[in-house]
């Protein structure tokens, strides 16, 4: 009857075995980094009738499924090897179980081998790397680039140099049709040979023509015979121009007053009724209008002038004349400082949309702390043990044993202070060193503590304090690093500014060396000073 128990016991036992091994599972690795992949495999070994089913799972357990690779087939003989991968991972450090899972064999279930695995901290060297507060939300590049910016500027260059070619060639035109002269027969004259060359009627600009040519007749009707001429109609304008005549004594024929009248009428037509007369009607037209006017101007009655008469006309003449020409050289001024204040408008506005408008206002009106930036910097050595930094200029050396306390003198052995600008400005650099008489443990976080004091008695208020250690990129020295920062009320505006510090203390052989740099909060050309300072310390070791 034992016997019988003991082999039951064994099959059952070996049944029970062969199902488990029906899945193998394997790992490559059991422990791993915070968010690095666990690749787990599954392996069953099916004649080539059977169906296989993988699980199809978003997790296993606490981690999380990143990826499902293929199945993998290999054959042999009459049997398959099923080969399936599954990539793991989890985000939060601890010890996790990778459960069972279920393969469905022929619609049988089979259970995989669970399997603990550990996930480790990624280690950070504070001392070697740095840490930083989380940066704004920064946009997304433009996938066009700033391409369009430069197009941009070209354009309103281009559209000023337009502007002001145009606007200098009117004036040019109106220049020669204000250009004084002596009689009215001279401006009619003049005004008939410009508007000859300017060949408007064989352009197809006829109305144009006609308007001209019928203005410049009024007008010297309107200056020699002096009739509102501008203002009258055709019909009254013949009518005046008759009684005129006969007032002045002015021998006119008929055939003058009918030519006149029909060139009016005929620009009538051209201007109010769209009439389109001949080439060869258009040039007897201008020969009519031009005979007419020589006609009149040798009928006015000569008017003899004394000689006073002729002294006084010519003293207006020349007023006159100086007038003009103080308004065109008033007007010349004028348009060459719009010309130019145009040109800066549409250059600043390039640079605006191209770099920005802090960098236009920085480079036009200047930047305090873009100059010490872009000035000539200087490497220098400073107390004992010897500090060397980079600074935009050279520290000067400054006496604290005054404000310090006399009691704490006496523990002192040397002290050396160097500083740039002072509290008050928006920029001030100190280094300081001090060796103490007696060998001092000196508690670095306390020095800490003691610097933001002496800020605070010097009128920083509300201060925000951080603190990390810090190692020099030459040597390796460490320290300790305290940053944040503090407003500042102006005494005179009682305004309050808020500014941001940065202050590096080390201690070498029982003595301590210490750097405090502080400039306005948000100053990006200071922040770019400040990194540049610390970055390049070098620190002497007092053991050498």
């Amino acid at each position: 009857m034992k016997i019988k128990l003991y082999f039951l016991l064994l099959l059952l036992s070996a049944t029970v075995f062969a199902q488990q091994k029906q899945v193998l599972t394997s790992i490559d690795t059991t422990k791993n980094k915070i968010g690095a992949e666990f690749k787990l495999t599954l392996k069953t070994n099916v004649d080539t009738l059977s169906k296989v089913v993988f699980p199809n799972a978003r997790n296993f357990g606490a981690l999380e499924v990143i990826q499902s690779y293929p199945i993998d087939t290999i054959r042999r003989n009459d049997r398959y090897e099923l080969i399936k991968k599954y990539g793991l991972t989890q985000f939060d450090s601890g010890r996790y179980t990778i459960p069972s899972v279920k393969i469905l064999i022929n619609k049988k279930e089979y259970l995989s081998d669970s399997i603990k695995v550990e996930v480790a901290n990624v280690q950070v060297d504070t001392l070697k790397q740095k840490m930083y507060d989380i940066k704004d939300i920064a946009s997304a590049d433009d996938s066009i680039g700033d391409w369009w910016k430069y197009l941009l500027g070209l354009m309103l260059l281009a559209g000023l140099g337009a502007f002001i070619y145009w606007y200098f060639k009117k004036r040019q035109k109106e220049k020669i049709e204000e250009e004084i002269y002596k009689t009215p027969i001279e401006k009619a004259t003049n005004l008939l040979n410009n508007l000859e060359k300017k060949e408007l009627w064989q352009h197809g600009e006829v109305k144009a023509y006609y308007s001209e040519l019928t203005d410049i007749v009024r007008n010297y009707i309107e200056e020699a015979i002096e009739i509102p001429a501008m203002e009258s109609t055709t019909t009254e304008l013949i009518e005046g121009l008759k009684v005129a005549s006969q007032k002045k004594k002015m021998k006119l024929s008929k055939d003058t007053f009918d030519n006149l009248l029909g060139v009016l009428k005929q620009a009538d037509l051209v201007k109010f009724a769209k009439s389109k007369p001949l080439d060869f009607e258009i040039t007897e037209d201008r020969k009519k209008i031009e005979r007419a006017i020589v006609t009149l101007d040798k009928a006015i009655p000569v008017i003899v002038e004394t000689q006073d008469e002729m002294l006084l006309n010519e003293m207006q003449r020349q007023e006159q004349l100086k007038r003009e020409l103080e308004k065109q050289k008033k007007k010349r001024i004028v348009t060459a400082v719009v010309s130019v204040l145009l040109l800066l408008f549409a250059v600043t506005t390039f640079f605006v949309a191209a770099k920005g408008l802090d960098y236009v206002v920085d480079n036009v009106f200047g930047h305090p702390s873009k100059e010490l930036l872009e000035g000539e910097w200087v490497k220098s050595e400073y107390g004992s043990p010897i500090m060397r930094i980079n600074t935009p200029k050279v520290l000067v050396r400054t006496d604290l044993k005054k404000i310090l306390p006399k009691n704490g003198m006496a523990l002192i052995k040397d002290m050396q202070s160097f500083t740039y600008g002072s509290f008050n400005d928006n920029f001030y650099i100190m280094v300081s060193t001090l060796q103490y008489k007696q060998e001092t443990k000196v508690d670095l976080a306390k020095s800490l503590e003691s610097a933001l004091q002496s800020l605070e008695a010097q009128g920083a208020q509300n201060m925000i304090v951080k603190q990390e250690d810090f190692e020099t990129n030459e040597g390796g020295i460490k320290g300790i690093k305290g940053y944040g920062t503090f407003s500042k009320i102006d005494g005179d505006s009682q305004s309050s500014t808020k500014f941001y510090y940065e202050t590096l203390i080390f201690s070498q052989d029982g003595g301590l060396q210490q750097i405090i740099i502080v400039h306005e909060e948000g100053d990006k050309y200071a922040n770019e000073i400040s990194e540049k300072i610390l970055s390049s310390v070098e620190l002497q070791n007092a053991q050498q």
